[in-house]
């Protein structure tokens, strides 16, 4: 039976150390401070906009609603973007994507200041993630992967790791996050003619593909760590969530694995929060 490796146990040890820090942010009487714009009433995002909230709220960092119409102009969002680049009592900035198609994602995204950055949606900040250096921001997700691994003591350096998925929300970035501590990666997407065989073959397997049930028997193999990045319905029952991988099948044979619900996405809000403290560390030098 394989172990459980539980985001919420990762997102517990993070708190510790995160209320520490905002209470000293508070003594020199900074108050971390996040905006959260929204554009459009998406369940999905309204929901991550209601567990970010309630996150920040335990921490003691603040949010800034900022709800926009589907329909919005380019130039309205962005002028919104630019006040919020202005607002000094504001630290860090998600905005949620995908956008509406007749937004364009890079000039609105590069409207924001690198510095407010917090889940990697600029083009400079990417680029300072890819060079590795400490002051980039990576996106929370690919991110939340990293701080599993380390919590609880999963060697990457020299590891065979296969990653499932290419997209530039997770897959991209987590790619380079894993090369810039040494793995040994191979990275399979929708063209890869054999996913099974450097799955079967990688010590670890990191699905982040967005479809249920994608990796199974074929892709898995005794004593490897799987941790599963996909929150999906349930075909058989779309009121419940399910991962990328077959967890019943998985847990009997692998060492260790994530859950779905419960693994990667309860790490996920923890890590923004430790991007916004961050950046108001920064702000406050």
């Amino acid at each position: 039976m394989a172990k459980i490796l539980s985001g919420k146990e990762v997102a517990a040890a993070l708190q510790k150390d995160l209320l520490e820090r905002v209470e000293l942010l508070k003594g020199k009487n900074i108050q971390p401070t996040l905006a959260i714009v929204r554009v459009g009433e998406k369940d999905s995002d309204i929901a991550y906009e209601r567990g970010a909230t309630k996150k920040m709220s335990t921490l003691g960092i603040a949010v800034r609603n900022v709800i926009l119409p589907a329909d919005v102009a380019e130039d309205t969002l962005i002028g919104a973007i630019e006040e919020l680049n202005q607002d000094q009592s504001v630290h860090g900035v998600l905005l949620f994507r995908p956008l509406p198609e007749h937004l364009n994602y890079d000039r609105v995204c590069n409207s924001l200041v690198a510095e407010k950055d917090v889940d990697a949606m600029t083009t400079i900040n990417s680029g300072l993630v890819y060079d590795g250096s400490a002051d980039g921001f990576p996106p929370c997700t690919a991110q939340a992967v990293m701080e599993i691994l380390d919590y609880y003591n999963i060697e990457v350096k020299s590891a065979r790791v296969a990653l499932v998925g290419w997209g530039a929300v997770v897959g991209k970035p987590l790619s380079v996050l894993l090369l810039n501590r040494f793995a040994t990666l191979t990275v399979c997407h929708i063209f890869t003619k054999d996913v099974s065989t450097p799955c079967k073959n990688a010590e670890i397997v990191i699905s982040a593909a967005g479809k249920a049930n994608l990796v199974g028997e074929q892709h898995l193999a005794p004593g490897q760590v799987v941790i599963d990045v996909g929150i999906n319905a349930d075909p058989k029952d779309p009121s419940k969530i399910v991962g990328d991988v077959d967890f019943a099948y998985a847990e009997d044979l692998v060492d260790a694995i994530t859950p779905v619900p419960g693994g990667v996405g309860s790490v996920t809000t923890s890590v923004l929060a430790k991007h916004v403290i961050m950046a108001a560390e920064k702000a406050g030098e």
